[in-house]
């Protein structure tokens, strides 16, 4: 954990993702990443010299109509205690059973971010936090370039106008394996994805391409991340790299 520890102190300081008076609802679906960030948010709050509140929120689509089984998520959040919110959706109906969507991912995604983002306001949220890794990230903007014809990704911090909501990402500079082997290493109980388009999915393509390339090449994946910084695609560069950038534009005649 103390890796991911220094990753989520980076990205904090980086990209200024939690000030003093915050209370943050941690969108928590059960994953090794969302759990990860949540005990990972909790143990920053030791060190970080930052006063902040957090209140873990799942939202559950009810898949086959039936309520999820989030005991595991209820534990982890009595043992650090932090408050922790069940929101119980009809998603998985309205996407699997009413639209019988071919690709339901995109529609899943979209609903589930209104409920958190919905959610979060309610219980007096400034901000939420969600935890995508920076594996996620490269996919990300991978899947916007071939699938899409877009220079793209989502940001590590973006102001929501409408809801008066700062999405923050905690995990954004955290490889994958450095989550994986976090929430092995401290134990933690992943609650299995219910989804029946689990592991069948266009983004699990993108791994699995990723996976291929960064085998044959290795670097592969965080020379493209690389890429993705220096060119402070969607918020994604870092101080240094936009200070050069200046610094280049003045030196020309």
């Amino acid at each position: 954990m103390q890796k991911v520890l220094g990753s989520i102190r980076k990205a904090v300081q980086t990209y200024e993702l939690i000030e003093n008076g915050d209370h943050i609802a941690v969108a928590v679906s059960g994953g090794k990443d969302s759990l990860v960030m949540l005990q990972g948010l909790k143990e920053f709050q030791r060190f970080a010299g930052i006063n902040y509140k957090l209140t873990a929120l799942t939202i559950d689509p009810c898949f086959n109509g039936e309520p999820g089984d989030y005991s595991a998520v209820k534990k982890l959040c009595g043992k650090l205690e932090i408050p922790y919110v069940i929101e119980k959706t009809d998603i998985a109906t309205i996407v699997f059973d009413i639209r019988k969507e071919k690709n339901p991912c995109s529609l899943c995604a979209k609903m589930r971010r209104g409920a958190l983002h919905e959610k979060a306001k309610e219980l007096g949220c400034n901000k939420l936090a969600l935890g995508h890794n920076n594996d996620d990230a490269v996919e990300t903007f991978i899947m916007n370039l071939f699938r899409v014809g877009q220079i793209d990704c989502f940001a590590p911090k973006s102001y929501l106008t409408r809801r008066d909501l700062t999405v923050i990402r905690p995990l954004c500079l955290a490889p994958e394996a450095q989550v994986r082997m976090a929430a092995k290493h401290t134990g933690l109980e992943i609650v299995k994805s219910k989804c029946p388009a689990d592991a069948h999915t266009k983004r699990e393509e993108t791994k699995e391409w990723l996976r291929s390339m960064e085998k044959n090449d290795k670097g592969f994946t965080i020379r493209l991340f690389g890429a993705m910084h220096r060119a402070d695609i969607n918020g994604w560069g870092f101080p240094e790299d936009k200070e050069n950038k200046k610094e280049k534009r003045e030196d020309v005649p």
